[in-house]
């Protein structure tokens, strides 16, 4: 084994240790795919779709939605569709689409040829708004975007037909075809079904299905002056690439019965809609018009920082696809809404990095001893157990010498009770090395701050292990002060200090929530030299302090910076469990 830390075996290798994703569970959703395939419902045939919008980065509440489509998909032997329902070029950008892509692949998943987009169907989709038309059962409409609010009516109250609605059907598909060719400005018209004002669902009460939209398209360019609306595409899109089960989350529920009425007005094939509850993840948002407003705000660095729900921030924090899988898959799938602990995502991938990541030391906080009995130009090198739960990663190689590195809040010079670490005249453990007692401690005569403790070792506890049979309770972590390297280290706390930020029954906005304590950067740390080669996105265990993942866009050979993934225990959990008791 090499004297640096193993990297063969880190944990983005596909070969190593057994990922920590559960068996899958059973849930209402598998059993109506499961009862339609006995009854040979669309003769045996299983397609899902997984529809993003382009106008974001995707986050965790979408990951579940991912592991569901494709996962059920992968379990039945069936087919899911990637398909960008790109509506809205206002709000879409390729940016948005390539991420959505690689978060998808990231996950572990694969669309195979079957990549689709909204954009794809306009002509299609242009073609079956003519012929609502056609049969009486759409019309243009020229009231002003709040005149159709005003007009919609309310829960209560039925709404009001539109002043437009009985033009005839050679005076709309006109006015639709001059939409098309652009000769009308933005809210000029709109197209809106014929449904039912009086419909106790609002989304029945003549929704707009166009609108003129000058606005450059991230495929189709200039093409289009006019775009249909998400509810009109959504459903559609579905019924043509012949999705046979079309799994929603719960805020779709009622749009439902719109989705039905436009595919029997136009003899389409209809998808089965079924609907789930979302996940909502305390102390942070599912919404990506409120974290667009946290990036655009500048309280992070962007979509991808670390603190971010976001995929892509997940991923550079050091979260794994397994974990995020194991976690989908344990919080399973439900009909009603309920928020999820966020301890339960960090206990996933602590229960997945514990059995795969490699352990190392490094001293977040230094504090330098000089152990006065040891020779001045002696260097001895340790065994170090690389996983103590994977045997095939070995050991390594890490240096010993008389100056050393240990953590600042290891050292106490008033040690109150039961302090199980270093004091005057206390004994403790170096792991892998020695026993060394504490017999002075130095400070700056200005300031009083502690700068150097002075030890003696004995020499006949090698390895850390005494031969005469005593035992200390403490031991600690440390790192050779000659030989270690100088690392960044990034540690992030919850970033909402409120569980629920998106609760506005106080009048307060979600950004009031924010907690400014949320990162804090130590850029004097000291790790063991092995990780002078660690690779970006390597995630390690720094033992005692908890796992921490190497920046995969700011870190590099002369400038090592690791993020803090998770710690080894959900010291949030048992501070909120103090502070309630």
């Amino acid at each position: 084994m090499s004297d640096e830390v193993r990297h063969d075996k880190n944990i983005n290798d596909p070969s190593g240790p057994v990922s920590a994703e559960t068996a899958p569970a059973a849930n209402f959703i598998r059993n109506i795919i499961d009862n339609d395939l006995k009854s040979n419902k669309n003769n045996g045939k299983i397609m899902t779709r997984f529809p993003p919008e382009p106008n974001g980065y995707l986050h965790i509440g979408h990951a579940k939605s991912i592991c569901l489509n494709f996962g059920l998909a992968e379990e039945f032997s069936g087919l899911c569709n990637l398909r960008f329902d790109d509506t809205n070029p206002t709000k879409e950008e390729v940016e948005y689409v390539e991420s959505i892509k690689e978060d998808v692949k990231w996950l572990g998943f694969s669309w195979g040829n079957r990549l689709y987009y909204a954009s794809d169907y306009f002509d299609k989709l242009y073609e079956y708004a003519l012929a609502l038309i056609k049969k009486g059962k759409a019309y243009v409409c020229s009231l002003t975007a709040e005149e159709i609010r005003k007009y919609r009516g309310t829960l209560t109250e039925p709404g009001i037909e539109s002043p437009y609605r009985n033009r005839s059907i050679e005076e709309n598909t006109d006015l639709f075809e001059r939409m098309k060719r652009g000769e009308f400005e933005n809210g000029k018209h709109v197209l809106r079904a014929k449904i039912d004002m009086s419909s106790p669902n609002l989304n029945m009460r003549d929704p707009v299905l166009y609108r003129i939209l000058r606005a450059y398209h991230h495929r189709t360019g200039r093409k289009w002056c006019i775009y249909p609306m998400y509810d009109f595409a959504h459903g559609l899109s579905d019924s043509i690439e012949g999705v046979t089960h079309s799994i929603c989350t719960l805020e779709f529920e009622d749009h439902r019965p719109l989705y039905d009425w436009i595919l029997n007005e136009l003899k389409a094939f209809h998808p089965q809609q079924i609907e789930f509850a979302r996940l909502n993840l305390n102390y942070t948002v599912m919404s990506k018009r409120k974290l667009l407003e946290i990036v655009e705000g500048g309280f992070v660095s962007g979509w991808d920082d670390p603190r971010m729900p976001t995929i892509s921030g997940l991923r550079r924090r050091g979260y794994t696809p397994e974990a995020i899988r194991a976690f989908c898959e344990r919080i399973g799938v439900a009909k009603s809404n309920s928020v999820v602990d966020m301890a339960l995502l960090e206990f996933c991938i602590r229960e997945d990095l514990n059995r795969r990541s490699l352990r190392v030391m490094g001293v977040l906080n230094p504090l330098k001893i000089i152990i006065d009995n040891y020779p001045e130009d002696l260097v001895e090198e340790f065994d170090a157990i690389n996983n103590p739960e994977d045997s095939t990663t070995g050991t390594r190689k890490i240096p010993f010498s008389r100056e050393i590195y240990i953590e600042r809040d290891d050292f106490r010079e008033d040690p109150p009770k039961k302090f199980y670490r270093i004091s005057p005249g206390s004994e403790v453990r170096l792991k892998y090395a020695y026993y060394i007692t504490c017999v002075s401690v130095v400070k700056d005569e200005n300031t009083g701050e502690i700068v150097q403790l002075h030890c003696t070792y004995d020499p006949k506890t090698k390895g850390g292990f005494s031969d005469d049979g005593r035992k200390v309770k403490g031991t600690l972590h440390w790192v050779s002060a000659e030989h270690c390297i100088e690392a960044e280290v990034r540690l992030y706390d919850r970033f909402f200090t409120k569980e629920n930020p998106a609760d506005e029954k106080d009048g307060r906005d979600f950004k009031d929530y924010i907690n400014t304590n949320s990162l804090e950067i130590l850029r004097s740390c000291k790790v063991e030299p092995g990780l002078i080669n660690a690779l970006p996105g390597s995630i390690y265990q720094f033992e005692r302090l908890g796992y921490f993942c190497v920046d995969s866009k700011e870190s590099s050979k002369n400038s090592l910076v690791f993020n803090r993934t998770v710690t080894l225990r959900d010291s949030w959990a048992r501070i909120e469990q103090k502070q309630r008791t």
